[in-house]
């Protein structure tokens, strides 16, 4: 593993190929926007990595920061894979992002091209080529997460600030095409968030994967101990693998 300098971001090398060009992927933990959860962070980038694809887990700054702070550091990420002196062989016209809840909803702000006022940052290159949401928090107006608005925004943010934030109303068809998977049970994001997201891709004409599992707490991670739910990362493999970024 290696670290960048500036960003909280740690490289796990795609096993298997080190010389070969591969595919990246930005991950990034949830945790309300007031902490980025451990279990969500490097466990899910050696997944990644046996799946033969780079991962660069990213601890993106949380509260008290506030937005833009969050979305620039993964904006920032995401051009510094793509361009970066990383040593690493990436195919950089193959780099996704992978979040999950409050960091489900920082890659969809990624994916959705919300700016974030910096010039050097709000690009193309920052936009990921494929997004993977797991229980994501999407809207910031619709079945909100309360805790990840307070931490990203403030206690009073404005209704404008509110919908611009929400990545179901700024989608497009030059979004990513999407996994995304949630249970119907979720007490703390309600599923609605990733019905709006899919809901809003397929209008555009993006492609979207969706799986929503009756049972399972907020918070799973990968999942691997929870019957159901667990099944999250083989059909996602199978995803990733038809969209051409597991093969040799």
């Amino acid at each position: 593993m290696t670290s960048h300098a500036a960003l909280d971001l740690t490289l796990i090398p795609a096993q298997n190929s080190p010389q070969t060009p591969r595919p990246a992927v930005l991950v990034l933990p949830g945790g309300g926007y007031g902490k980025t959860s451990d279990h969500e962070a490097e466990p899910v980038g050696e997944w990644l990595a046996g799946l033969g694809i780079h991962a660069f887990v990213l601890r993106y700054r949380v509260a008290p920061h506030r937005h833009p702070a969050p979305l620039s550091d993964a904006k920032a990420a995401m051009l510094w894979i793509r361009n970066g002196d990383h040593g690493m062989a990436v195919d950089t016209s193959r780099v996704g992002v992978l979040g999950f809840s409050a960091g489900g909803h920082l890659a969809a702000t990624l994916s959705t091209a919300v700016p974030c006022d910096d010039p050097a940052l709000d690009i193309a290159d920052a936009v990921p080529d494929l997004s993977i949401l797991c229980y994501p928090v999407v809207s910031f107006t619709s079945a909100a997460h309360q805790g990840s608005i307070d931490n990203l925004l403030g206690t009073s943010p404005s209704s404008d600030l509110l919908q611009r934030m929400s990545a179901e109303l700024n989608t497009t068809s030059a979004a990513p095409p999407a996994f995304l998977w949630h249970t119907a049970d979720d007490g703390a994001v309600p599923v609605e968030n990733t019905f709006a997201y899919a809901r809003a891709l397929i209008e555009h004409g993006v492609p979207a994967e969706v799986h929503v599992f009756p049972h399972g707490r907020h918070g799973l991670g990968l999942a691997w101990e929870e019957s159901g739910p667990d099944e999250w990362t083989s059909l996602c493999s199978r995803w990733l693998d038809r969209q051409g970024w597991t093969g040799t």
